[in-house]
């Protein structure tokens, strides 16, 4: 089967650990210009995990379109007030800072279904007004909500992400699970039949098992146009470990065989979609670069 079906890259190309191990980027490579020019040259794909912690802005997704090929593309992350996590103030636009004032005062984090209705739908706006350049070029594959461990399965949590999707129309959602309620027994198929109804993109993780912010390996298809595996090590120990940086709780090098192991699966994705995506979120050092190039290699040599 032809490697064109196949996109794999890594989350971030500006991972500080990344940057401080010197292995990927050439001696003078430093800016963000060239950095993401050398990256776009070694992979055909990168996810923008900065979205997540602050709102993304359109001067930035304009300078992405610019400095990559045209055959690039870019998976973005939603920003994390829409996933169900908890938000700081500093997270927020200063001026919804300022408008919330008052939450804040009585509160350290901000969630969504504390926001005001105004609040919510100037983010909403916000938001989709700053990805719009990278959909416009044709670079944007997904929008990708990775909803927060607490968000279990329950009526509720499918209405929302019916209105994650109603924001964002015209726009592809992949839709990552972090609790094991909505895969099990009864609940994988329901979950599976909720996301092809709604045409969302089922993300295949692969991670530590045995958590309850968890869940396993399912390979599965709910949107004709795209597939998504994204890759957070297989690191247990550190797995839940709190107040360390995102390169520290992912911190696994994938062995060759490990890697290998995964191509016959990504094979058979594929001849159910228009494209796949193998997304690398192990991110310290370079390890999640190394090992993009290896699978990279191998999905292309059968």
């Amino acid at each position: 089967m032809s490697s064109a079906r196949f996109r794999v890259g890594t989350a971030s190309w500006t991972d500080p650990s990344l940057i401080q191990c010197k292995r990927f980027y050439p001696p003078g490579c430093t800016s963000a210009e060239g950095r993401l020019r050398y990256y776009a040259d070694k992979f055909p794909l990168v996810e923008v995990d900065s979205s997540y912690y602050a709102l993304p802005s359109a001067r930035n997704a304009h300078a992405w379109v610019e400095r990559t090929p045209d055959d690039f593309a870019f998976n973005l992350k939603a920003f994390r007030l829409f996933t169900g996590h908890q938000t700081p103030a500093r997270a927020l636009p200063k001026d919804v800072q300022g408008a919330l004032a008052g939450h804040f005062a009585k509160k350290q984090n901000l969630y969504y279904k504390d926001t005001p209705a105004e609040i919510r739908d100037l983010l909403w706006h916000r938001f989709e007004s700053a990805v719009r350049p990278l959909r416009e070029a044709g670079k944007l594959r997904a929008l990708h909500f990775q909803f927060a461990p607490w968000v279990t399965r329950t009526a509720r949590a499918k209405d929302h992400i019916l209105e994650c999707q109603q924001r964002l129309p015209g726009y592809r959602l992949a839709i990552e699970f972090r609790h094991r309620s909505w895969f099990g027994d009864d609940a994988t198929e329901d979950t599976l039949a909720f996301e092809r109804a709604n045409d969302l993109i089922h993300v295949v993780v692969d991670e530590p098992q045995g958590f309850e912010n968890s869940i396993p390996t399912v390979w599965a298809v709910t949107s004709p146009a795209l597939a998504i595996l994204r890759l957070h090590g297989r690191n247990a120990a550190t797995w839940n470990i709190g107040g360390e940086a995102a390169s520290d709780r992912f911190n696994y090098d994938y062995s060759d065989a490990e890697l290998g192991a995964l191509v016959a699966p990504l094979r058979e994705t594929a001849g159910q979609v228009g494209e796949v995506h193998a997304i690398f979120n192990n991110n310290y050092g370079d390890q999640g670069q190394r090992n993009a190039a290896t699978l990279q290699a191998l999905l292309a040599a059968g």
